[in-house]
C-alpha cells in the first residue's frame, strides 16, 4: 500500500499568515495535513508522541515550503501537555487560527476480555484529548478574525466496530463533540469532522497482511479502493479553509462509498 500524494497542488495563499496546530503529525494522516497546511501557506506546528525523528522530519518537509514549522512533543490526552502545546505555538508564531484533531489509536478487544487499562486509553487518545485540546487553544483562537476546527473521526463513530467498542464510542463521541463544539463557538470558529473508513496507513498494514482478506475488504468499497492519507489530508484542508465558510457542525464521509449516511 502506498501514501503518495494526488499529483494536484493547493493554492500557496490559502492558509497565508496562518498559524494551524496539528495532533499526532509525525506520520499518517497528520504528517499529510501538516504538509498540505504548510504547501498552502501556513505556519505548521507538529505534534508527536514517541517518534521524535519522523515528526523532526516532517518539519524540515513543511519548512521546505518556506514557511515555518516547529514540533512538540506531548500527550495530548492530558491537559498539562495539551495546554504546553498550545503555548509554544503562541511563542512561536503568535496566533493560532487553525486545529486538526488528529491523535488517535486503534485498539480493541472482545468486551469480556477488554481490559480498563484498553478502554481508558483509546478514550483518552481519542477523545479526550479533542476535550483537552480544544480547551487549550480555543482562547487564542477566539482572538482571531476566523478560526477553524476539524476532528478526525471514523465510520467507526458512525455505525460502530464489532470488538472494537472502545473505538467506536470515541470516534461516536468525537462526532457528537464536533456538533456540540460547533454551536458553541460559532460565529467565529467553525467545528467540523471527517470520517474515514479504511485508509492507507502504517497502522492497519498488518492487517491486511493477507492479501485474500485484503481483497475483501476493497470489493465492499464501491470506489475499490482504501483512502490513501492525502485523500484524508485534502479533505480536512478543505474544511479548514474558506472554501468551506458556509459549513459548520458536518460530518464529512472519506470512505469510497462504503457507509453511505446523511
Amino acid at each position: 500500500m502506498s501514501e503518495k500524494p494526488v499529483e494536484i497542488k493547493l493554492p500557496a495563499n490559502l492558509f497565508q499568515g496562518k498559524t494551524a496546530i496539528i495532533t499526532g503529525a509525525s506520520r499518517g494522516v497528520g504528517r499529510a495535513t501538516a504538509l498540505r497546511l504548510a504547501e498552502s501557506g501556513a505556519n505548521v506546528v507538529v505534534n508527536y508522541l514517541s517518534r521524535e525523528e519522523d515528526a523532526n522530519e516532517t518539519v524540515k518537509e513543511c519548512e521546505n515550503c518556506g514557511f515555518g514549522a516547529i514540533a512538540v512533543q506531548g500527550d495530548v490526552s492530558v491537559w498539562t501537555d495539551a495546554h504546553n502545546l498550545a503555548n509554544k505555538a503562541i511563542e512561536k508564531f503568535g496566533r493560532i487560527d487553525l486545529l486538526v484533531l488528529n491523535a488517535g489509536i486503534w485498539e480493541g478487544a472482545p468486551i469480556e476480555e477488554m481490559s480498563e487499562e484498553v478502554w481508558n486509553k483509546v478514550l483518552n487518545t481519542n477523545l479526550k484529548a479533542a476535550w483537552a485540546m480544544s480547551k487549550a487553544c480555543v482562547p487564542s483562537m477566539k482572538k482571531q478574525p476566523s478560526g477553524a476546527i476539524v476532528l478526525v473521526s471514523s465510520t467507526a463513530g458512525q455505525r460502530g466496530e464489532a470488538n472494537y467498542s472502545n473505538y467506536a464510542a470515541s470516534k461516536g463521541g468525537q462526532i457528537s463533540f464536533t456538533k456540540a463544539l460547533a454551536s458553541e463557538l460559532c460565529p467565529k470558529i467553525r467545528v467540523n469532522a471527517v470520517a474515514p473508513g479504511w485508509i492507507e496507513t502504517a497502522m492497519v498494514r498488518p492487517v491486511f497482511e493477507d492479501e485474500e482478506y485484503k481483497q475483501s475488504v476493497i470489493n465492499t468499497i464501491p470506489l475499490q479502493r482504501m483512502a490513501t492519507t492525502d485523500d484524508v489530508a485534502l479533505s480536512i484542508c478543505f474544511l479548514l479553509s474558506d472554501w468551506s465558510r458556509h459549513i459548520t457542525g458536518e460530518i464529512l464521509n472519506i470512505n469510497g462509498g462504503a457507509v453511505l449516511c446523511g
